[in-house]
């Protein structure tokens, strides 16, 4: 085993992680970042892991692995019956081997026979739920639904888990099976209620778009909420009614009615800060966090941030919350506080690519493009399947003059519309204009409402010499998103119309965007 053998501070640096898949270590591996969940008991812990919590645990493995291996030398690693692994396991593996040169995998499907599992209720059940281990979480669940009297309690405590497995590993079918099964057995309202819920979040969320419907979703959601609203208990039903408030104003966010969403939200933070206070601190935090969203999204950024300070300063273990509050930071002009909170993230738990992604942004609004362009490369080898990062390194390598490199990553998904603006820029670079508006134009039908195809066209209409062509394009963009680079090239445009005064005021917003920039700063005195 290799944690014996590792260094104390290689160890500590990714407890989490080993701890998660070793449980044995505790002793071994003391718990040095603690999020409040692990300090609560279970009937509080409401969070369950998204599936890609298994790739953060996959990638802090891998990283310790590889720091041990630094020191320890190659090691090779012989891996039997490969054929009927979880597929958590064959996750680690694959991340082991894409991430760990040092490590050698020989893969033998065969080996000997898999003993079939033997599953228990009891705290092995919880520890696949808190983990996120939805494979096993939903093998759990099948093994163990027909032992129990369908319907009773215990029954139904694990069918809301085996649904929500389900769910998570898009298998949205078998868990409404699931819940349809628990509906013919039972007339609990509260498991009703929950299974009314899971219903419509099975709905707003489906893997596949086509089938997600927002407004049959709202039908199962009142359910809950009308069921509810009838618990007897107040502490009991403060809990289950604020939770399916906030399940609906989701539901009314899919449907365009924000307004209604925030009124929901509201009414679920101040009925839960009520009548629970100080128990389920991480329900009452998850209800702040999605106000805080929602104040957003209407433009409140100062309160919205509010609300992120008072989750991040309650629940400092928790990364995604950094995440968010330096989203918010970013847009609030603060981009020092915004990086901090980026790499609290990093630090916080097991690696993910989305502070990384974050950062780069950050990095390259100060110029400091080699730098953006090596979190864009993290992120990308932390999660491969990562498209966002794909698209902003393909720009961000087209303004690096690394035109093969970021036609490599164009490759990865032709049909996709921001690669498709990106393929727009490498033929307006090579010089091949023709097929540069293809790709714009290509990029334009697919997603009308895509500001960088609408950009990068207007800039080639100006190459092209068409002026106006351009001034209409470059508009578009800005009353998509507005920014620095597309105001200074409308500036150019107008000002060679003869418009000087509405070329003026383009730059004068620009330098307001980004006031460090030295361009846009001469090209304003260059028209005093």
């Amino acid at each position: 085993m290799l944690v014996p053998e590792a260094g104390d501070e290689l160890v500590a640096a990714y407890d989490i992680e080993i701890r998660a898949v070793a449980p044995g270590l505790g002793d071994r591996v003391p718990a040095r970042r603690v999020p409040l969940a692990d300090r609560l008991p279970q009937h509080e812990r409401i969070l369950v892991p998204a599936p890609l919590r298994t790739l953060r645990l996959a990638n802090g493995l891998a990283e310790f692995v590889r720091g041990h291996l630094a020191a320890a030398g190659p090691l090779a690693l012989r891996v039997t019956n490969t054929a009927h692994a979880d597929p958590t396991d064959l996750q680690l593996l694959d991340v082991l081997e894409r991430r760990v040169p040092e490590l050698e995998i020989v893969r033998e499907p065969s080996g000997p026979p898999r003993p079939a599992p033997s599953y228990t209720l009891g705290p092995e059940l919880d520890r696949y739920r808190n983990e996120g281990f939805h494979h096993a979480m939903a093998e759990a669940g099948e093994a163990l639904l027909p032992t129990l009297p369908e319907g009773g309690e215990e029954w139904w405590t694990l069918a809301h888990r085996t649904a929500t497995a389900l769910a998570a590993l898009d298998r949205e079918d078998e868990a409404r099976e699931l819940l349809d099964r628990g509906r013919r057995a039972s007339t609990d309202p509260k498991n009703l209620a929950t299974a009314a819920y899971a219903t419509a979040m099975l709905l707003v969320r489906h893997h596949d778009p086509g089938r997600r419907d927002p407004h049959e979703a709202l039908a199962w959601i009142n359910q809950a909420v009308a069921l509810t609203s009838l618990l007897p208990d107040r502490r009991e039903r403060a809990f289950h009614l604020s939770f399916d408030l906030n399940g609906k104003a989701l539901v009314q966010v899919r449907l365009g009615r924000a307004e209604e969403a925030m009124r929901l939200v509201q009414e679920a933070v101040d009925l839960a800060e009520r009548d629970l206070a100080p128990h389920q601190p991480i329900h009452r935090l998850v209800l702040r966090a999605n106000r805080a969203q929602l104040l957003a999204m209407r433009g409140d950024l100062e309160a919205a941030l509010a609300d992120l300070d008072a989750a991040v300063a309650a629940d400092p273990g928790y990364p995604d919350y950094y995440v968010d509050r330096g989203n918010l930071l970013y847009r609030l002009g603060r981009p020092d506080e915004a990086e901090a909170d980026y790499e609290s993230a990093m630090r916080a738990g097991p690696p993910f690519p989305e502070p990384y992604y974050n950062r780069s942004e950050v990095r390259y609004a100060r110029g400091d493009a080699a730098g953006a362009l090596a979190d864009l490369d993290h992120a990308i080898e932390l999660d491969p399947d990562f498209s966002d990062a794909y698209v902003n390194r393909a720009g961000l390598l087209v303004a690096l003059d690394e035109l093969d490199r970021a036609e490599a990553d164009v490759g990865r998904d032709p049909g996709n519309p921001f690669l498709l603006s990106v393929r727009g820029q490498i033929e307006a670079a090579r010089g091949d204009l023709v097929e540069a508006r293809k790709a714009f134009d290509s990029a334009l039908e697919r997603a009308p409402d895509l500001a960088a195809a609408w950009a990068g066209r207007g800039a080639l209409a100006f190459e092209e010499g068409d002026a106006h062509a351009a001034v209409a394009d470059l508009t578009r963009a800005i009353e998509l998103q507005d920014g620095a680079e597309v105001r200074f090239n409308r500036a150019y445009a107008l000002r060679s119309l003869g418009e000087v005064a509405a070329a003026r005021a383009d730059l004068l917003r620009a330098a307001a965007l980004a006031p460090g920039d030295d361009q846009i700063r001469e090209a304003l005195a260059d028209l005093t």
